[in-house]
């Protein structure tokens, strides 16, 4: 908290952003601005809404000391810049760049609200270090609209694909490095992510559809319909990284493709030992690399996965109940640097301390239940739990009247 303490103007905003991480970081089932002013003692929840509201502080320059943080903290040579979305199911249709659209968190259609995010993977851990909100057509295409959630009038469309430069370019111009960059089909069939990626020397593995066309001495092919040629020679038993489970083995091969710019590109195809499947990607490396490079790289991408699923699990990066831009930005900010914490503890940890005999290493999910319960656990007297009772029913009892109002007015 002492890295983005001068990016408060005050001391009050200051204390308070603190107390929200901490939330953040607890135990609590929901986390929200309501759940958290209790658990850190306020008396209502008017201080934490006005933090992400209106309070004087700049949610990108905070973004700035959160990369710089992980950077300095999982610094590694090798380390992979992993990019992907994941959506929020939101109710409603005031909440900033929500709509009917797919998201993986669902498996389907939903109304909900999606976000790019950048994390950073390296072999000490792996958090996030930017995000972009997707904004759609159905908000940017009315002004009205967008500026009643807070988005600037200038606001314009962007895909997703288009987002993820935004947020690798800011990543490379803080003179941060990064060799890799991996991300799925999404960001691998878009010819611009990757020229954009190629023109800063930047090597990357973006998974691609079985119908990606591909450049080869030959002429233009399918992706699937390479793969069907690679003799049984070329395949090689190789591990894509360390899961839940194991050593996550696969079948992998690759392909030269023609190119006459500088530089090595290669379809790369993973087959799956039990099923057969077949994944594809995408591959550009400024210099020849050999093909457990590539792999290793592949593998990488289900580190955003892994960040997605702690992020939210620990840190509450999904459980926002805020409708405008800015506030948006400001939660999920600072519940990346909540995870973004327990990523460094963990790694420092197990630089440290190397598990023992019978014990495997120190978990972020562990480390959360640790620094709650012996460093910020709050306990507070019946009397502030009453207090909190009474509060919410009071607030619920004049929504529920104003609800009833809205009805009783509303042409029959």
């Amino acid at each position: 908290m002492d890295r983005i303490a001068g990016r408060f103007t005050g001391v009050e905003p200051r204390r308070r952003a603190g107390r929200l991480v901490l939330g953040l970081l607890s135990d609590l089932p929901r986390k929200n601005c309501w759940t958290i002013a209790e658990w850190a003692g306020e008396a209502t929840p008017d201080g934490m809404q006005h933090l992400l509201n209106r309070a004087k502080w700049d949610a990108d320059a905070v973004r700035d000391d959160l990369r710089d943080y992980v950077a300095e903290h999982l610094h590694d040579d090798q380390a992979v810049l992993v990019v992907d979305e994941t959506g929020d199911v939101k109710k409603g249709s005031h909440t900033v760049g929500v709509q009917r659209q797919y998201t993986g968190t669902a498996g389907r259609i939903e109304n909900s609200q999606v976000a790019v995010y950048l994390v950073y993977a390296g072999r000490r851990g792996h958090a996030a270090v930017d995000r972009e909100l997707y904004i759609p057509r159905s908000w940017t295409d009315q002004p009205d609209r967008s500026q009643a959630a807070g988005l600037s009038p200038d606001t314009a469309f962007a895909t997703k694909p288009e987002l993820a430069p935004r947020m690798i370019t800011r990543f490379l111009d803080a003179s941060h490095h990064a060799s890799w960059v991996a991300g799925d089909e999404v960001y691998g069939g878009n010819p611009k992510l990757r020229a954009a990626l190629e023109a800063r020397g930047t090597g990357y593995v973006l998974a691609v559809a079985r119908n990606h066309e591909i450049t080869t001495q030959a002429g233009k092919s399918r992706a699937d319909a390479l793969a069907k040629k690679i003799p049984k020679r070329a395949w090689q038993k190789l591990s894509a990284g360390a899961g839940a489970k194991g050593q996550r083995f696969y079948d992998w091969a690759y392909i030269d493709l023609l190119s006459t710019a500088p530089g090595h590109r290669h379809l790369l195809i993973r087959r799956n030992r039990t099923t057969g499947e077949l994944a594809y990607y995408h591959c550009y490396s400024p210099k020849p690399v050999p093909l457990a490079t590539l792999v290793r790289v592949a593998g990488s991408r289900w580190r955003v996965e892994e960040t997605f699923q702690s992020g939210k699990g620990l840190a509450g990066l999904d459980q926002h109940q805020v409708r405008r831009y800015a506030s948006w930005s400001r939660w999920v900010t600072l519940a990346m640097l909540a995870h973004a914490f327990l990523a460094v503890v963990r790694a420092n940890e197990h630089t440290r301390q190397p598990a023992r005999d019978k014990l495997i290493p120190l978990t972020c999910n562990e480390i959360a239940r640790l620094f709650i319960t012996l460093v910020a656990q709050r306990v507070h007297d019946t009397a502030h739990r009453l207090r909190w009772s009474h509060w919410r029913r009071r607030h619920q009892a004049r929504s529920q009247a104003s609800h009833y109002q809205r009805q009783a007015a509303a042409p029959t």
